[in-house]
C-alpha cells in the first residue's frame, strides 16, 4: 500500500511530497522526493507497537540543516576527500573544503536540499518510489552531468531495498550512500550503547586527525574494533585506543571483498523492542558513525538528539577512494552505468 501526502514547499518553491509505502507485516516507510529522504521507518516491535527507528526532523524547512544529514541520500560522493580537490584525466578539480580543509559528503550544497522527480510503482519485490534527478556539470565541483536513480522498495520480506543507478557524460567521482541514523529502540528513546552491533569484517582503516585514511588497513583482532562476535556498542567506545579517540567514538570505514556480490555486512539488535536489522551491501566499504557529533539536536515528535542517539551504516567505497591507489576507486568513466544495491532488513525478536 502506498499513500503521498504533502510535505512542505521547498526554498526554490516546488511542492515536495511524502510517500507512505506499508507492506502486509505493517512496516511502514516513509520518503519524500525532497532530497531523496528517508523520513521514516516504523517497524512493529515485539509488543506490536509501531517504532520509528530512524531519526529526523518534523518539517521539511529542518533538513536544510546539512550538520546532522539525517535520512540523507548522499549523492556524488559520501564521506571525506583530503584537500578538497580531485585530479581527472589530469584535471585537478576543487571542491568545497567543508570539513577541516577536507571535502564532506560532497560538500556544502547538499543533495539532500535538491528535488527529485519521483515515479511510484510496483516490482516483484515489493512496492517502491523512485527518485531522478540529474546533477549538472560542475555541480559542488565535480565534473560531468550525472542522471541519478535512487528507488526505494519495500518488501514482503521487511526489507528496504536501495538501488543506485548513476551514469555521467564526462569521467567522475560516484560513491552514494544513505545516511540515516539508526535506534532500534525507537528515535526518541536515547543512547544507542546499550544495543548489540555484528560487523563481519577483519579490517578497518585507521585515520589521520581530520579522520582521511592513511592508507592503511588495520586488522581488528584484539582491538575495540572488532565486532565480528555482537558485543554492545559501548562496551569499548571508551576505550583508550587512539582511532576512537581520535574520532570521538566509532566513525569508521570497515573493509569487505571488492567483488560486487550483495553480502551481510553488519547487524544492530535492541532486546527492547526485539528489533534486529541486518544490513547488506555489493560495495567494499561499510562506515559506521555512532552519532558522536550530535549534541541537543532538537527532532522529530520533539525528541532531542545527543550523542550516540542513533547510528549509521554508511555502504560506500572506501573514503578517499577517489585519491587513494591503493583504494578500490570510486572514479566512474563516462558513459558507464554504475548500480549498487543497499538492504536494510528487519527481524522482530522475543515477539510477545
Amino acid at each position: 500500500m502506498l499513500t503521498k501526502k504533502q510535505f512542505g514547499i521547498t526554498k526554490d518553491g516546488e511542492q515536495a511530497s511524502r510517500y507512505i509505502v506499508k507492506n502486509n507485516f505493517g512496516l511502514e516507510l516513509e520518503v519524500s522526493d525532497f532530497g531523496a529522504l528517508i523520513l521514516a521507518i516504523r517497524v512493529p516491535d515485539k509488543t506490536g507497537v509501531h517504532s520509528d527507528v530512524v531519526l529526523g526532523f518534523d518539517t521539511l524547512e529542518e533538513y536544510y540543516d546539512i550538520a546532522t544529514g539525517f535520512g540523507a541520500y548522499i549523492g556524488r560522493n559520501g564521506n571525506r576527500i583530503e584537500g578538497a580537490c580531485v585530479t581527472i584525466d589530469g584535471v585537478e578539480y576543487q571542491l568545497d573544503a567543508n570539513n577541516n580543509g577536507n571535502n564532506l559528503h560532497s560538500g556544502n550544497d547538499r543533495s539532500h536540499t535538491k528535488f527529485y522527480q519521483a515515479v511510484t510503482g510496483e516490482s516483484e519485490e515489493g512496492s517502491f518510489v523512485e527518485f531522478s534527478r540529474v546533477s549538472p556539470h560542475m555541480e559542488q565541483g565535480f565534473p560531468g552531468n550525472l542522471e541519478q536513480k535512487i528507488r526505494y522498495t519495500l518488501t514482503e520480506k521487511n526489507e528496504l531495498v536501495m538501488d543506485y543507478e548513476m551514469v555521467s557524460d564526462k569521467t567522475t567521482v560516484v560513491n552514494p550512500t544513505n545516511h540515516s541514523y539508526f535506534n532500534l529502540a525507537g528515535h526518541n528513546s536515547g543512547t544507542i550503547l546499550n544495543q548489540e552491533m555484528e560487523i563481519y569484517s577483519d579490517g578497518f582503516l585507521p585515520t589521520d586527525e581530520n579522520l582521511i585514511p592513511t592508507g592503511e588497513i588495520a586488522d581488528v583482532t584484539g582491538t575495540p574494533m572488532d565486532f565480528r562476535k555482537k558485543k554492545l556498542v559501548g562496551k569499548d567506545i571508551h576505550a583508550d585506543y587512539l582511532p576512537l579517540k581520535i574520532a570521538g567514538g566509532y566513525d569508521h570505514n570497515y573493509v569487505f571483498k571488492n567483488d560486487g556480490n550483495l553480502k551481510k555486512v553488519a547487524m544492530l539488535y535492541s532486546s527492547e523492542t526485539g528489533i534486529r536489522m541486518e544490513v547488506y551491501t555489493d560495495l567494499c566499504g561499510l562506515q559506521v558513525y555512532s552519532g558522536n557529533f550530535l549534541v541537543g539536536e532538537h527532532g522529530k515528535d520533539g525528541a532531542i538528539y545527543n550523542k550516540n542517539s542513533g547510528i549509521c551504516f554508511e555502504t560506500q567505497f572506501y573514503p578517499n577512494s577517489c585519491k587513494e591507489p591503493a583504494f578500490p576507486s570510486s572514479i566512474l568513466p563516462a558513459g558507464k552505468v554504475f548500480r549498487s544495491r543497499t538492504i536494510y532488513k528487519f527481524v522482530v525478536e522475543d515477539v510477545l
